[in-house]
Parts: C-alpha cells; sequence; structure tokens
C-alpha cells in the first residue's frame, strides 16, 4: 500500500500522483484515458482503457456442436444473458444447425437488449446493449407484478363473459413477462457483483437483493400460472354453457380475491405495511377454505378443477410475497412496525446468583 498527498490545483481541483511503477506496468502515457468507478465503501477503483474494454466485452463463447439436446443452446443463452454476458459467440466446426439458428433467433426476442451482430455459417455473434441507469428493479417489479395480474384478469373476465379473443390477448401477453423477468434477474444478479450497478438499478438494500430474487421467480410464476387458467378456459369453451352461473359467480369471486392478494401483496414489499400483509394472508386461507367447498359442489363438468388449482397456486404465491414483506418490514421495527414490535436497545442481564441459607 503506497500513501499519497491530496494537492490542490487552481481554486477547486484537487488531484493525487499515480504510482510509476504501476504507469509502467499498464503503458500508460500522457493524455491516456483513466476509468474511476466508485465503490460502494467509498473506495475508488482506476483502470486503465484496455482493462475497461476488457472487462466490459469479455466474448463468451458457446460451442453448438455441443448442444445436442432440445432446447439446451437457447437455454444457455438465457443464462448466460441473465449472468450479465454482453458478448456471446455460438460457433460451430462446420455449419450451424437450422434448428440452433431457429433457437437463437427465438430466445433473441425474449431477451432485452440482446440483438444478433453478425451471423456467418459457422458463427452467430450476439450482442447485448443494455443501459442499466435506464431501469429501476422496483419498477420492474411492479412491471412484472401489473403484466401476470393483467393475464390473470384477462383470462378470468373472458371465462365470466365468454369473450374468447381477450383470453387469447392475455395468453399472448405472456411473453412480455419472460422478458421483463430475465431482465430484472439480469440486473439483479450485476447488482450483487458490481455495487455501482446496484446504485444505478436502486438495489443498495443489500438485504433485499436475495428477496427480490424470490419475488421475481413468484411472479414469473403466477404469470405461467395465468396463462396455463387462460388455456384452460379457451379448451373449457364447448362445455362452458353447461355451466350454472351461480357457480360461475363463485369462481370468479375467487378470482378477485386471488388479485387482492397479488396485488398488495406487492405493494405491501414496498409500503412495508404488516397489517396489510398479515391479513392477506389470512385471506388465503378464506379463500383456501371457500375454493374446497366450491371443488365438492361444483358440478362434473372438465376443467373446473384446474382453474380453481391454478387460483390456488396464484394465491400460494401471493401470500408467500406477503410473508417477505412482513419479513421485510421487520428489519427496522422503530420505522415500520414500532407499534407492533419494539428494538430494545442496550438492555443489559444481570447474573443470576443462588445464595446458601
Amino acid at each position: 500500500m503506497e500513501i499519497r498527498k491530496v494537492q490542490k490545483v487552481g481554486h477547486s481541483t484537487m488531484t493525487i500522483s499515480l504510482p510509476n511503477e504501476w504507469i509502467k506496468e499498464q503503458g500508460i502515457r500522457p493524455k491516456d484515458i483513466l476509468f474511476i468507478i466508485p465503490e460502494r465503501d467509498g473506495s475508488l477503483k482506476i483502470m486503465p482503457r484496455h482493462v475497461a474494454q476488457r472487462e466490459e466485452a469479455d466474448e463468451y463463447i458457446v460451442n453448438a456442436d455441443a448442444c445436442n439436446e432440445p432446447g439446451m443452446l437457447e437455454r444457455i443463452i438465457v443464462g448466460s444473458y441473465i449472468l450479465g454476458r454482453d458478448v456471446i459467440r455460438i460457433t460451430s466446426t462446420s455449419r450451424i444447425g437450422k434448428n440452433h439458428i431457429d433457437e437463437v433467433r427465438r430466445i433473441v426476442q425474449k431477451l432485452i437488449g440482446l440483438g444478433i451482430l453478425e451471423e456467418t455459417p459457422k458463427s452467430i455473434l450476439l450482442q447485448c446493449s443494455i443501459d442499466s441507469t435506464k431501469f429501476k428493479l422496483d419498477m420492474l417489479i411492479r412491471r412484472l407484478a401489473l403484466i401476470a395480474s393483467t393475464i390473470l384478469s384477462e383470462a378470468m373476465q373472458g371465462f365470466k363473459e365468454k369473450k374468447y379473443d381477450i383470453v387469447e390477448e392475455a395468453i399472448a401477453r405472456e411473453d412480455e413477462a419472460d422478458k421483463i423477468y430475465y431482465l430484472a434477474v439480469r440486473l439483479l444478479l450485476s447488482a450483487q457483483v458490481k455495487p455501482a450497478i446496484a446504485e444505478e438499478v436502486g438495489m443498495v438494500d443489500v438485504l433485499f437483493i436475495p428477496a427480490a430474487r424470490l419475488i421475481l421467480q413468484y411472479l414469473e410464476l403466477v404469470a405461467d400460472y395465468s396463462e396455463n387458467l387462460a388455456r384452460v378456459v379457451l379448451d373449457m369453451e364447448v362445455y362452458r354453457n353447461r355451466l350454472p352461473e351461480d357457480v360461475v359467480d363463485r369462481i370468479y369471486h375467487l378470482s378477485e380475491l386471488t388479485q387482492t392478494i397479488l396485488q398488495k401483496s406487492i405493494e405491501c414489499i414496498f409500503t412495508r405495511d404488516l397489517k396489510v400483509a398479515n391479513q392477506l394472508l389470512e385471506m388465503r386461507k378464506v379463500l383456501e377454505v371457500d375454493s374446497n367447498r366450491l371443488m365438492r359442489e361444483a358440478p362434473e363438468i372438465p376443467y373446473i378443477r384446474s382453474i380453481l388449482s391454478c387460483l390456488s397456486n396464484i394465491a400460494d404465491k401471493g401470500a408467500t410475497i406477503a410473508e417477505i414483506a412482513i419479513n421485510r418490514a421487520l428489519e427496522d421495527p422503530s420505522k415500520y412496525v414500532g407499534d407492533v414490535v419494539r428494538a430494545v436497545k442496550h438492555v443489559r442481564t444481570l447474573p443470576l446468583t443462588i445464595g446458601k441459607k
């Protein structure tokens, strides 16, 4: 470790000299550009241009010939994207097969910022051009929750009103949910590694990062369950007229309860409202009782139980998010739940002495 004094140049500029040995090792010359990155602990990271460029543009090479299982190449690209890799090259010793090309083109449509930069018979170069400063993770969480909620809402509206074009629109929204999910997880993992990115995306609370990953995963599952529900609604179209309207109303009411649990649980994550989160968990119990009763009493018409099962799965994920909200509120009792839980500091325990008579 070397110690350097800060010197004042002019009226407001502060400078510090760089170690000569380091300058020689890095080949730095006058007027060269250096990159200065603030770290979370208050330190500064100084990098020469060639190091910064290498760090930003490492090329990740995928051997397409070894991806001999269906969907394998597609999943590797998704995993590389989520891990924050900006440059991905798919190669082959002979020629990239049509199936692999189709996989690449299909998955590129689902990954925000990723595009095909170059394509030859033996190589496909993908590059991600995301500017992380344009996204905030709380916004992406809310956006994903809104998409999942909309899929559920449109599927159930189509079920109730027999408007199946709305149901088809709901199914089409699931691709958008995947896009937001992959982007959010990418930014979240980058925030864990690079403090500067954590500040840019608004994820400075280190304790919340693992919870945010779970929330994103649950919301992506909710979108999947909602899409499955929409497909079930389409499948049961031929049986819909056989379903009594009172049963339709009861199923729709359960979907409204499910929506409430999902939407308010996300709000509780940010408001840290312990009481509302607790009410949602109690609401989940009521929904479970009503759903089980309806399961027993509903007529033997195909797909009813599948719809109830989808609603139950969605409510479960919403309830789990509410539990995370409670845990988050308890991180700072004095601020969020001071009327319920109090943190007492500087409590000294006295030793227990047993005297003899």
